[in-house]
């Protein structure tokens, strides 16, 4: 258990897109959220001491959190860092300073991921963002400048956006790090009220688009929705898109625990703030070997390293390449899989049919 995720739910404003467990700032509550947030780590490291490996600190905007209460969100957190751990703090453009920059370094931060989203005004505008093209531009260039590994997040194939211009844009800021994703409106969203409708073929268009001019400057689709420079993939996430473990702190936020009783996993949810605040506990859901399988499927087919079934046949005791490999090579037929061993890769052309493929092999189990 190395890595840690903490969300940090206070942001800045509500985007009409997000459905994240976000809040605006109330009397009290970011401090009344630090001494829950350390209580609870302090419970969380007596029984996970392992120095970590990655810390993700997400949102919401953790850089939106004031100089003094940054300091104390990291002073609860009672874990070693392992050498050369990646600590990755979310951050807003328009919170971004060289004084804040030089914090975040104090304070062990070396990847930042920043919600740039368009380098376009009107495409900004219309995603509710508190920031413009200048400010985006500068925050990258500001961190870049700083020393720090960085990400940005792109969403593409939006109506009045020039797609190429943002991923060229991106290509030409030298990023080591590139999420790009398209617009999915979200229920209960106030975009999803306004009857705001996705635009599948667009979106199919932008994302190969992302592909070769991102490719063409040396960062690479190593997931459906993330490329990156040679040593530059996101550490933490591999952890989600491996079916690793990992540890979770503050509210709604999810963490994957060793199961027992039979259950390979625990998957441990966090309630909303207020109910997060009074302590109340959070939801559990023991995941079987079997469905521990299928989610490595579902998951190690987002990555073009594939996944391993032998490993995952290790780790849950379950023979399950003898049922898998005939409808394996049925895809491999189509041009969806690669079959290397017990290692099924997804082909470029299995990306957008991910959904398909993963059905086909889930019945097959």
């Amino acid at each position: 258990m190395a890595s840690l995720y903490v969300h940090v739910p206070f942001c800045p404003t509500l985007c009409p897109y997000c459905d994240f467990h976000v809040v605006r700032r109330g009397p009290g509550w970011v401090e009344a959220y630090l001494r829950r947030l350390k209580e609870e780590a302090q419970a969380l490291h007596e029984r996970f001491p392992e120095p970590l490996r990655t810390l993700y600190l997400g949102g919401g905007t953790p850089s939106y959190l004031r100089d003094r209460e940054l300091v104390a969100l990291f002073q609860s957190l009672p874990w070693a860092l392992a050498q050369g751990a990646e600590v990755t703090l979310e951050a807003n453009p328009g919170t971004l300073s060289p004084g804040r920059l030089r914090l975040l370094q104090d304070l062990g931060v070396n990847r930042l991921s920043l919600g740039v989203q368009s380098f376009q005004d009107p495409v900004l505008k219309f995603l509710g963002r508190a920031h413009g093209r200048k400010g985006a531009l500068r925050a990258v260039e500001m961190a870049l400048e700083w020393g720090f590994r960085v990400s940005i997040d792109l969403i593409l194939g939006l109506p009045m956006q020039d797609v190429e211009a943002d991923l060229k844009e991106a290509a030409r800021l030298g990023v080591g790090h590139v999420s790009a994703y398209t617009l999915q409106v979200e229920k209960g969203t106030p975009f999803a009220l306004l009857g705001l409708k996705e635009d599948p073929e667009r979106e199919a268009w932008a994302m190969e688009r992302a592909e070769e001019v991102l490719g063409e400057a040396g960062l690479f689709r190593y997931e459906v929705s993330n490329f990156a420079r040679e040593g530059e993939e996101a550490r933490h996430n591999l952890v989600y898109w491996r079916a690793g473990f990992w540890l979770a702190l503050g509210p709604a936020a999810t963490g994957q625990y060793p199961g027992e009783g039979g259950a390979y996993a625990l998957r441990r949810t966090a309630p909303p703030l207020p109910r997060w605040l009074r302590g109340e506990a959070p939801k559990e859901e023991a995941i079987s070997p079997l469905e521990h399988a299928k989610e490595s499927l579902m998951l190690g087919l987002r990555l073009r390293e594939g996944v391993d079934v032998g490993a995952v046949e290790e780790r849950t005791g379950l023979a399950l390449f003898p049922l898998l490999q005939g409808r394996a090579e049925e895809l491999a037929q189509e041009g969806l899989l690669q079959v290397r061993g017990k290692r099924l890769l997804p082909t470029p052309k299995a990306f957008p049919l991910l959904h398909r493929v993963v059905l086909a092999l889930w019945e097959a189990l």
